[in-house]
């Protein structure tokens, strides 16, 4: 797989101060009061960003080329550097997409799925059309808690936690502050009373935030994270559409970070520009809030790099007027050259169309030191490319809190040569034994990547 050039910067940018949104086209713009002397410049050399060199627009072709999904054989997990055991951690779930871990150590499964919106895509659903597994006839809707009580690294107790009943319409990210359990729907945040412990909630869950509902391609999913003081609520919110075809009124409130109190109210943008900011965590060391990004699609198979970056407040991140810092759109070409002036540049470049999705900071010590502090992100793959990227885990070190080298390698082997692929990674979490939990929603599985093996390559088990 090809890797773009990464190397050491020596420019970092100034946030901007406020972001509001327009009014009259629906576009994520900076407050005009602070805008009137504010400018993205570059600062003083302060290092943790890493450049790409890119390719100018269409300089390859934009292509289809859809993995074709194929079970895991029996004596095969995904391949982790020497040192580490993969195990199979769960499995048997539909869609395992995103996971939670309470504070007694009980990890929540969201299982949902992409479904079909038009009468093609509901049939290709139906009929298992969509080789890839991302498409399916219907979502489970469904929270299972798993429990690891002897904590032996395999859940022993399985239970339904939340499902349709309880009003989960797509569900993907969850929250716990205090006594209340949050759920982010893909068309809203809903509110539940929880007690530790507890294995199953009932009722139907308060809704307090509207969301639009939906978004492009696998962009339905909605994210939570609370502040430290859990005194504010993180939303993240995906583009509905690539870039802005279907008009600046389908985008309003999306292709955002939202910022929320915990009962749904003060709502406002914390950082714009993001076309599909799924992945979120706090750096361990910065206390900076940061997030992994889906990038657009159709300008040929090195543009435009999935990233990896820090959310200043107020920001402004391109989409969908600019890339990678001041690059602009050709689509969008002389529309807002004030946004794309103010556009800011991320730290790490993930390589173009990857799907990066998840994000952990690794804060245990479970691993080994050149692993504690730095990012693992889980890549769901390729489609619009013509040779397949992603489909793995990556690891970016970081060094005082700062990227300090280019992604690498941490959990491969989902690709099984040609166009098949045993499982497709998506979030990554760090369980409290300090072994890192991958969901596969391709293959319907966990997966558990553990320190230790007797020094040999994982993927035996």
């Amino acid at each position: 797989m090809k890797q773009l050039p990464l190397y050491a910067s020596a420019a970092a940018w100034l946030l901007l101060t406020a972001c509001n949104q327009d009014a009259k086209t629906g576009t994520q713009t900076p407050d005009a009061a602070a805008s009137a002397d504010t400018t993205a410049t570059a600062a003083a050399a302060t290092g943790g960003t890493l450049p790409v060199d890119l390719p100018p627009p269409n300089a390859t072709k934009s292509v289809t080329k859809r993995v074709d999904i194929i079970d895991w054989p029996a004596d095969k997990t995904p391949t982790a550097p020497a040192g580490f055991t993969v195990t199979k951690y769960a499995d048997g779930f539909e869609g395992p997409r995103w996971l939670y871990i309470l504070p007694n150590g009980d990890v929540l499964v969201a299982e949902a799925s992409t479904i079909g919106t038009t009468t093609k895509k509901k049939i290709a659903g139906a009929l298992n059309l969509d080789k890839s597994r991302s498409l399916r006839d219907e979502s489970a809707n469904r929270i299972t808690l798993l429990r690891d009580a002897d904590k032996d690294g395999r859940p022993e107790v399985r239970e339904t936690f939340l499902t349709a009943a309880n009003g989960l319409s797509q569900p993907f990210g969850m929250l716990l502050i205090g006594n209340n359990f949050y759920v982010a729907n893909t068309d809203g945040v809903l509110r539940f009373p929880y007690q530790p412990g507890q294995t199953k909630l009932s009722g139907q869950g308060q809704k307090i935030l509207t969301l639009p509902k939906g978004g492009y391609n696998n962009h339905w999913t909605r994210n939570l994270l609370a502040a430290a003081d859990g005194s504010k609520i993180y939303v993240s919110v995906g583009s509905g559409s690539n870039v802005q075809e279907h008009g600046a009124e389908n985008e309003i409130r999306r292709a955002n970070i939202l910022e929320i109190n915990p009962d749904g109210s003060g709502e406002k943008i914390y950082a714009a520009g993001l076309r599909n900011p799924v992945g979120m965590d706090w750096n361990p060391q910065t206390k900076q809030l940061w997030t992994a990004v889906n990038e657009r699609d159709e300008l040929g198979d090195e543009l435009v790099p999935d990233y990896l970056t820090s959310v200043q407040p107020g920001g402004f991140y391109g989409w969908p007027y600019a890339y990678f810092g001041q690059n602009e759109d050709p689509r969008r070409k002389g529309e807002r050259p004030d946004l794309v002036q103010k556009t800011l540049v991320p730290e790490v470049p993930l390589g173009s169309h990857t799907a990066s999705l998840g994000l952990a900071f690794y804060d245990a010590k479970a691993f080994p030191a050149k692993y504690q502090g730095g990012a693992f992100i889980g890549q769901h793959g390729s489609w619009n490319r013509s040779q397949f990227s992603g489909y793995r885990v990556v690891f970016v070190p970081f060094k005082g809190g700062k990227p300090s080298g280019p992604p690498e390698d941490f959990l491969s082997g989902f690709l099984a040569g040609g166009d098949k692929a045993h499982g497709r990674p998506v979030g990554t979490f760090v369980a409290p034994d300090g072994a890192l939990l991958v969901t596969d929603d391709a293959a319907n599985t966990i997966w558990r990547v553990a320190a230790g093996g007797g020094g040999t390559a994982a993927g035996s088990k």
